[in-house]
């Protein structure tokens, strides 16, 4: 398995921000949050020290997952024109309208925002395409037929 993480350069100080978020302020506020739920006495039936302990939880996952995903990274540039691969934005024909994609690292993708991952299936579908090449995606609703108008 891959374990490196394709991000793009804001990606990844996006990802170095939320780490240091996590570490200098959502660490100490979650400790207080334990603190004053252990002077409220009785722990065992204490909903907020084990809201905040589960909370203190989650929270160092993360921290932990973005470590490893800063030390794997692989940062991405952005690519111009030529084929579609990692770092591409492109636009397609679809249903007589215009989109814009981006291709990201699986960490970076917001299908909202036109970003989707290179191994998501219809990013994989994308990579390696050309202006003027066709690609048929399927989705829950049947197959969709892009045209790649633009490789920015």
């Amino acid at each position: 398995m891959d374990t490196n993480t394709y991000i793009s350069a804001s990606g990844l100080q996006g990802i170095k921000d939320e780490q240091v978020n996590r570490i200098k302020v959502l660490r100490p506020e979650i400790a207080q949050k334990i603190s004053d739920a252990k002077e409220m006495g009785d722990l065992s039936e204490n909903f907020a020290y084990h809201e905040a302990k589960e909370q203190q939880a989650q929270n160092e996952m993360r921290i932990v997952d973005i470590q490893e995903m800063i030390v794997n990274a692989v940062v991405v540039e952005e690519k111009v024109g030529g084929s579609i691969g990692l770092g591409s934005t492109f636009v397609v024909d679809i249903n007589g309208g215009k989109k814009t994609y981006e291709i990201v690292g699986e960490n970076e993708a917001n299908p909202m925002t036109g970003k989707i991952s290179n191994v998501s299936p219809l990013g994989s579908a994308f990579m390696g395409k050309k202006v003027g090449d066709t690609v048929h995606a399927e989705v829950p609703s049947g197959t969709i037929e892009y045209t790649i108008a633009e490789v920015k």
